[in-house]
C-alpha cells in the first residue's frame, strides 16, 4: 500500500540473523529482506547495522530519497541480536556460547565506535571510566526518582486520541471505571494518579 500510495515512509528492519530462535537461512530463501521491497516497488537500502557511521548514512540518504520523491524506502540493517529473544526464550538451545560471545564482545557497534573515536584521540580509558560512572550516577538517581513518582491514571488511555470519544469507547471507558471501583483495590491504584 505504501508503494502504490506513494507514502513517504522508512521501514526499518533490523536483521539480526534470527527470527526468534529460527535462523533467518532456514526461515525464508535469499540473502535478506531488502530484495523483497523491490518486488513491491520499494526502493532498498542495505548496510552494516553494527557501523555507526553506516546506519547514519543509510538512514539520511533514505529519508532524502523518501521525503524529495514522496516515496517509501526499506531499510536493512545487518547485525546481531547478542541477548536472548524474549525473557521466555533460551538462545543456547539454538547457537553457541562462542558465536555470541564472539559478537558480544569483538564485533559490537560499541567497540567500533570507541576503536574509531580512540585512534582520533577523542576518547580514552580514563574518560570511559570517568563516563560510566557519572552516568550510573545519573541512572541510579533517575530510578530513585521514577520509583517515587505515581503512575498515570489508568483512565488517561482513553484521553487524546479523540476530539470526542465514540460511542463505543465511551462504553469502554465506563467499562473500566466500574471495574475499577469493584476491583480496585486488586490493582494497588495507591500506585497511580488520581485513581483510589
Amino acid at each position: 500500500m505504501a508503494a502504490t500510495r506513494d507514502c513517504p515512509v522508512l521501514f526499518f528492519c533490523r536483521n539480526n540473523g534470527y527470527a526468534i530462535s529460527t535462523a533467518t537461512k532456514d526461515q525464508y530463501r535469499g540473502d535478506g529482506i531488502a530484495s523483497r521491497g523491490i518486488g513491491y516497488g520499494i526502493p532498498a537500502i542495505r548496510f552494516d547495522g553494527n557501523d555507526l557511521f553506516a546506519v547514519y548514512n543509510a538512514t539520511k540518504a533514505a529519508r532524502k530519497l523518501s521525503v524529495e520523491e514522496q516515496r517509501p524506502v526499506l531499510l536493512e540493517a545487518m547485525t546481531y541480536r547478542v541477548g536472548h529473544h524474549s525473557t521466555s526464550d533460551d538462545s543456547t538451545a539454538y547457537r553457541s556460547v562462542d558465536e555470541v560471545s564472539y559478537w558480544d564482545s569483538v564485533d559490537t557497534p560499541i567497540n567500533r565506535i570507541r576503536s574509531y573515536l580512540t585512534d582520533r584521540e577523542w576518547w580514552s580509558e580514563l574518560r570511559e571510566k570517568d563516563f560510566r560512572a557519572a552516568t550510573r550516577s545519573d541512572i541510579l538517581k533517575a530510578f530513585r526518582e521514577a520509583s517515587n513518582t505515581l503512575l498515570p491514571n489508568p483512565l488517561q488511555i482513553f484521553d487524546d486520541t479523540w476530539d470526542e470519544l465514540p460511542l463505543h469507547v465511551q462504553a469502554q471507558k465506563a467499562v473500566l471505571v466500574d471495574h475499577l471501583k469493584k476491583y480496585g483495590e486488586h490493582y494497588g491504584l495507591e500506585k497511580y494518579e488520581d485513581a483510589k
